[in-house]
């Protein structure tokens, strides 16, 4: 029995509803965050011979080359089935098609005459993707990261993934990875991986970003590396995954808890939250949770994610979505009678999912969203993974001697509110002698 609980959003004070949806606080662990910043010095000193020390102590595993060679390549492609294959090249082509779309368009205009402004995109140098392999390989990790990298023609793309016992790299997760246009593949998972990307060892090299999802010491590894001086960035903190779901008395109860389960055997620690305007469909969901619940292969993984679960009824969809809103979800699924119509009320999540025909795991695989998705919370601000953010955009103006005529005391008079001289004499220099913006002796 899972011991779900059913709340009423009505009953409950402020504090206890805040309470009630906060996630828990495992990233702000003061002796992880102390273990992971003695791996990230361990590789910064030592390089290859700490990432394979360290290789060797956490996952217990010995691997002397971490690079995957071509032929472990194929030998990948030979352990995979036909239909294992086709499931990954249909994924890589959804993917494709649709952040095909995101690609920026150059914006060139004049502000005022004499005065035009640019914006340029450029591919990020290189980048470092992190494909996690906890509990279960992430193919589809692969797939997601690899696929907008190389949309955006970034010239160097780095992956890393945690070896398997035997030494090799999961076989679906090189499969993905090759077909996707990721061929510089190693061996490392965990914080070292984010350390070995982020300031390079003898043989992984440095990058500029740093992408994927991974567990607790992974995401810390990102935060810390991220505010190193001369560190790299990197896509978005990333903590547990976790869904949302919104029913109304229309929902299919069985639906409903096939999409919890399905976030819930993600993790121990993944969060799964049911507001629903109908008691008995809660209560109904709840029955078919501890129904399907005994079919998982995972069922203690997502038995201790359901622990924390929260099933909550509320007055209305309204209500739903201004919960909702305030939650931030990564996944939220609108089971409801009219999701279209909904849909305008939901400002904060990751990925939203309409109707009862749109698992999330359509969206985990093969729709061609992508599902590095923002967590805890952070859907109040950030977005999604997307082309865009595999690259950097720059501003470009060029004035000639009328557009600067025309802003010279503009400039001036704001620069005199900030008590910025050299600001001011810039300008009034080049408008004293008369000379274009490109500058005559």
């Amino acid at each position: 029995m899972t011991g779900i609980a059913i709340h009423h959003w009505r009953a409950l004070g402020e504090d206890e509803r805040r309470r009630l949806l906060a996630r828990p606080e495992s990233l702000s662990d003061p002796a992880l965050e102390a273990g992971v910043r003695d791996i990230i010095r361990l590789v910064r000193e030592g390089g290859d011979a700490a990432v394979r020390q360290l290789t060797q102590r956490l996952d217990k595993v010995a691997v002397n080359n971490s690079r995957v060679e071509e032929g472990e390549f194929d030998a990948a492609e030979q352990e995979l089935s036909a239909a294992a294959i086709a499931a990954i090249e249909i994924s890589i082509g959804n993917v494709r098609r649709f952040h095909e779309t995101q690609q920026p368009v150059p914006g060139r205009m004049e502000t005022m005459p004499g005065i035009v402004c640019e914006r340029v995109s450029h591919p990020i140098d290189s980048v470092g993707l992190y494909v996690p392999a906890g509990s279960a390989p992430l193919p589809s990790t692969a797939i997601m990261l690899a696929v907008p990298a190389a949309i955006a023609n970034c010239p160097r793309r780095v992956m890393c993934t945690p070896p398997r016992a035997d030494g090799r790299a999961d076989a679906a997760v090189l499969a993905a990875a090759r077909r996707a246009g990721v061929q510089e593949v190693y061996k490392i998972g965990g914080a070292q991986a984010i350390a070995a990307m982020a300031f390079g060892t003898q043989s992984i090299p440095r990058v500029d970003k740093i992408f994927g999802p991974g567990n607790a010491w992974v995401t810390t590894a990102k935060t810390l590396i991220a505010s190193a001086s001369n560190g790299p960035g990197i896509d978005m903190p990333a903590g547990p995954s976790e869904v949302l779901v919104i029913a109304d008395r229309s929902a299919n109860a069985e639906f409903v808890a096939a999409d919890l389960l399905s976030q819930a055997e993600h993790g121990a620690d993944s969060q799964v939250v049911l507001l629903a305007t109908d008691e008995e469909l809660a209560r109904r969901v709840v029955v078919e949770v501890e129904e399907q619940l005994e079919l998982l292969e995972r069922r203690s993984i997502a038995r201790a994610a359901l622990r924390e679960a929260r099933f909550i009824v509320v007055d209305n969809l309204e209500q739903a979505a201004e919960i909702s809103n305030a939650y931030g979800p990564e996944h939220l699924i609108l089971q409801v009678e009219n999701p279209r119509r909904a849909l305008p009320k939901i400002r904060n999540a990751g990925s939203v999912f309409l109707g009862p025909w749109s698992p999330e795991s359509a969206g985990d695989y093969c729709s061609g969203t992508n599902h590095v998705l923002p967590t805890g919370g952070l859907a109040r601000s950030y977005s999604g993974l997307s082309v865009e953010h595999f690259m950097r955009q720059m501003t470009v103006q060029e004035l000639s001697e009328e557009g600067l005529r025309s802003v010279a005391d503009t400039i001036t008079e704001l620069a005199r509110l900030e008590g910025l001289g050299a600001h001011a004499s810039a300008v009034t220099r080049r408008i004293k002698r008369g000379a274009t913006a490109g500058g005559a002796s």
